[in-house]
């Protein structure tokens, strides 16, 4: 595939960067320039800094490994990066369980609550108490893995259901179902609120 004159790389899909990457390897990196800040960003507040660093670096090696692979029908990239990224953090389940767990230990104010992005700070955001970063940590790390992984990229990937369905090769369905009972989860752990119920009404279509 070649580039017409006149359109430039920033206004092709993700699709055509990665067709036209099959012929010209060197056009992938514009798919790392749009999405590796955002890959990295999910890492972080589920890993860390520096195993999300890792973590973002694998992905996209991974995908430019994969792009022979890509469905070039389906013209946004980022449930396909956001997929791999989070089966490479499945290899980290018990480093992320400890991490959640010791967030969910810290009182609020500690000292590092402003010096790194924690797991709940985007989540957190959308209520007042400060408490419900230490809380919602303790439940993120009660979840079953797989009932995380759907919650996490709903909430901090900005993944709609079925971007969710085709990031971890599950029927959408099961992606409801998922996320209804992590939800469920979360609101008891919070006393009934829900900081991530702001995604189900514009996505429970």
């Amino acid at each position: 595939m070649t580039v017409e004159p006149g359109v430039r790389v920033g206004q092709d899909s993700d699709a055509s960067v990665v067709e036209r990457s099959w012929d010209e390897p060197e056009a992938f990196a514009v798919l790392f320039d749009r999405h590796a800040d955002s890959v990295h960003r999910y890492a972080v507040r589920r890993l860390g800094a520096e195993a999300a660093e890792d973590v973002m670096a694998e992905t996209f090696t991974t995908a430019f490994q994969q792009r022979f692979r890509y469905n070039t029908e389906l013209a946004d990239a980022r449930p396909w990066l956001f997929g791999i990224a989070t089966n490479l953090i499945s290899r980290h389940r018990r480093a992320e369980a400890r991490r959640l767990k010791a967030l969910g230990r810290l009182p609020s104010g500690a000292p590092g609550d402003q010096a790194e992005e924690t797991v709940a700070d985007r989540v957190a955001a959308r209520v007042s108490a400060q408490a419900v970063r230490r809380e919602l940590a303790g439940a993120l790390a009660r979840l079953p893995a797989r009932h995380r992984d759907v919650l996490l990229l709903v909430a901090w990937a900005d993944l709609g259901y079925e971007e969710v369905a085709r990031a971890l090769g599950v029927p959408v369905g099961t992606v409801r179902s998922r996320l209804h009972r992590a939800r469920r989860k979360v609101r008891e752990a919070l006393g009934g609120s829900d900081p991530t119920a702001f995604r189900e009404e514009s996505d429970d279509e």
